[in-house]
């Protein structure tokens, strides 16, 4: 599906239009499991964040604005957001210890925490990019901020910003092998 043909059919959605929502269904859909299937690695659990995209993109086609982007990267803003936020939460889940644990097997739940060099190493190659890099980095896998979110942060174009980031990221495992 064209970008054109995406943004056309987001605004029709906007006005209830349910022919619209099923053309953009039909012509989305195996982008956008793609995407979650990827980030989640769980067919069931993607299937059902899949389900959930769509509403949230019926429910706010009225707040897509072509002028920041593409009517597909929109659509796959939206779905990759969601998947990071159920990955999150379950995560979340996983990482929850429950009740106080005492002795070997409070050593056993802990999450590692990473040694002061491996900390100051990290810092000293995320030095070595430029700062806009390095912050993108951050924002990225700190905050969670998508290339939409990151493109829009920086004011660039959003394959602009994903070779940007692809770029500093290649920087970075570079300096982090040696």
């Amino acid at each position: 599906m064209s970008d054109d043909r995406a943004a056309d059919l987001i605004k029709r959605c906007a006005a209830q239009d349910r022919a619209a929502f099923r053309a953009l269904y039909r012509g989305s859909v195996a982008k956008l499991m793609g995407v979650i299937l990827r980030i989640l690695k769980d067919r069931a659990a993607a299937e059902d964040a899949l389900q959930e995209a769509y509403i949230r993109i019926w429910q706010r086609a009225g707040s897509y604005d072509p002028a920041k982007g593409p009517g597909m990267a929109w659509l796959v803003a939206i779905a990759r957001n969601l998947a990071i936020d159920r990955l999150r939460a379950r995560a979340e889940t996983l990482n929850d210890p429950g009740p106080v644990a005492t002795g070997d097997e409070a050593a056993r739940t802990q999450a590692p925490i990473p040694a002061p060099q491996e900390v100051c190493r990290i810092g000293d190659c995320l030095a070595t990019l430029e700062p806009d890099g390095a912050a993108a980095v951050r924002h990225a896998y700190l905050d969670g901020l998508s290339y939409l979110d990151l493109a829009a942060q920086h004011g660039v174009p959003l394959n602009i910003m994903r070779n940007r980031l692809r770029h500093d990221l290649l920087k970075l495992r570079e300096c982090l092998d040696q």
